[in-house]
């Protein structure tokens, strides 16, 4: 059993393991949006998702640990790494089970296996871009940083907080975002890839400062890269957990 009726997952009920790793030190940045931005990037068969009427995206940075394919299979130079991605929030009806999930904008990795990997196997959008990443402790003050670089210049994603991490109010914009345990990908050829992700819920802190710095218009386009620039309209920070990735079907 990985969780509750919440929104955990039986993971012997969701099908053959594609990936299972770690996600850890996550940073969540999440942007009030225009759904009309959004409209041509809706996968087949899904709605967008909403909160308390809003609609949201969020920019986040984590640490991949011990990455194995199948489960089983650990690939050299490639166990642990850096992602950031853009993602929206959507929801797909299946009989009684209303699926919510996640569709990706954009993913920057810093390893060519795993970008290629990625794009072949779920048609996800990633890029190869050289990373880095800070992280500081001091007493309950945790600061962490996440960088790429597009020609010479660097991006930041960066966030601080204070105090232990909870769990999430029933409710809670915070759950909402940390609950999707679905991700859909639109296919090339037509139609959609459905996967889930299978996870605990996160504990998560909030943050004293967050943001980004940097022009990431490049990779977002102009309007989503305009929104990512503003402070965000919520921020925290999740410890993460273990995580299965199972393989894709393809639903329409």
């Amino acid at each position: 059993m990985i969780g509750s009726t919440a929104g955990r997952l039986e993971v012997a009920e969701s099908g053959p393991v594609f990936l299972s790793a770690e996600w850890r030190d996550l940073v969540m940045l999440n942007y009030e949006v225009d759904p009309g931005l959004l409209d041509g990037r809706v996968p087949p068969g899904t709605l967008l998702d909403s909160f308390e009427g809003k609609t949201y995206i969020s920019l986040v940075g984590f640490r991949f640990f011990n990455t194995k394919l199948l489960g089983t299979l650990r690939v050299p130079f490639h166990a642990d790494f850096l992602e950031v991605n853009l993602r929206f929030y959507v929801r797909r009806r299946k009989g009684d089970d209303n699926r919510r999930g996640v569709v990706f904008v954009s993913e920057i990795v810093p390893k060519r296996a795993v970008a290629a990997a990625a794009s072949i196997w779920y048609g996800e959008n990633y890029t190869c871009l050289p990373m880095r990443h800070r992280l500081k402790t001091e007493g309950l003050k945790r600061t962490a940083e996440y960088q790429w670089k597009i020609g010479v210049k660097w991006c930041m994603l960066f966030a601080e907080s204070a105090g232990d991490p909870v769990q999430p109010q029933d409710g809670s914009l915070e759950q909402f975002i940390t609950e999707h345990y679905w991700g859909y990908s639109a296919q090339r050829s037509g139609g959609c890839l459905e996967y889930k992700v299978s996870h605990v819920p996160w504990r998560v802190c909030p943050t004293t400062s967050a943001g980004l710095t940097g022009d990431s218009s490049v990779l977002y386009g102009p309007e989503l890269g305009a929104v990512v620039q503003r402070p965000p309209d919520c921020a925290f920070m999740a410890d993460g957990s273990s995580v299965i990735v199972h393989r894709g079907e393809r639903v329409l």
